[in-house]
């Protein structure tokens, strides 16, 4: 600990006979017993500007804020590393031409292809999803999600292939966790879990594989694609450099749902669904 620094949204601010506190990066305000150490020397070396010293009061209370979680290491962010930056798009063009801008600004390569909205029917010139060998796929639909249409994208972690994805029902969008690995939450893990915890299931259901009425669209405002997509980017960015995850669910077991009409993000816990045992044969 020679050097380190307040971590990103972790602030200390000065209260006028209160001495020293600490505004986490979950907006709660802390207070800091700096005891002998002097206060005036305690600042800058959060700030990263001056190191550490061996030993006495100032290292006990700078040790205390790298216990809470409130240090990180100075230096640049991590870069994407160059194995996983061959990202696929598929799917409406209004969620994966904002979403190619993120990740192209984040240091990864994507790839759009042509929206496919059938189940069973491969990207066009793409010869399959994993043409090419992709990191990472990502799939965003504008609408619901067709019966078939995303299992084959759920083999994906089975290949080494980083999937995830995103789809709108009416004025909620839903962000899928993204799945890296075998044992990972796919999509017909989350739909399982869905129907397992409504009381509408027969309806969900229904409204899944169709026929639907509707009357004006409900079309994705722009403030609303850019938010998804940047949900989206966050998630691959943090698996493609390993950046460990702000508090809350992990990633890779957590649901997201956008309310469209305010932008309000929820999230819920998802877990994959066991696969079903084999009845046992019987003789005769």
């Amino acid at each position: 600990m020679s050097r380190s620094q307040l971590a990103p949204g972790v602030e200390v601010v000065a209260v006028p006979g209160r001495g020293l506190a600490v505004r986490t990066a979950g907006g709660e305000f802390l207070g800091v017993r700096t005891r002998d150490a002097d206060p005036e020397a305690l600042l800058p070396l959060l700030s990263g500007s001056a190191a550490v010293p061996a030993d006495g009061e100032l290292r006990r209370v700078v040790r205390a804020f790298d216990e809470a979680g409130y240090l990180t290491e100075g230096g640049p962010a991590p870069e994407w590393p160059a194995a996983r930056r061959d990202v696929r798009l598929l799917g409406a063009p209004v969620l994966t031409v904002p979403l190619a801008a993120h990740l192209t600004a984040l240091g990864a390569e994507p790839r759009t292809a042509p929206a496919v909205t059938a189940p069973g029917t491969p990207p066009a010139g793409t010869g399959g999803l994993l043409d090419g060998s992709p990191a990472a796929v990502v799939w965003c639909l504008d609408g619901p999600v067709p019966d078939g249409l995303w299992d084959e994208a759920d083999r994906l972690p089975g290949h080494g292939v980083a999937w995830l994805r995103c789809h709108r029902e009416g004025r909620q969008a839903y962000v899928e966790p993204l799945a890296a690995a075998p044992g990972d939450v796919t999509s017909a893990h989350v739909r399982a879990r869905r129907l397992a915890a409504t009381p509408a299931h027969r309806e969900l259901a229904a409204y899944w594989s169709g026929p639907r009425t509707s009357g004006a669209p409900a079309r994705l405002t722009v403030p609303a694609a850019a938010l998804l997509a940047a949900l989206l980017a966050d998630d691959l960015s943090r698996w493609a450099t390993g950046a460990p995850g702000e508090a809350g669910l992990p990633a890779r077991r957590r649901l997201r749902r956008v309310d469209l009409r305010t932008l309000a993000v929820t999230e819920h816990p998802v877990l994959p669904v066991p696969g079903v045992a084999p009845m046992p044969e019987r003789d005769g």
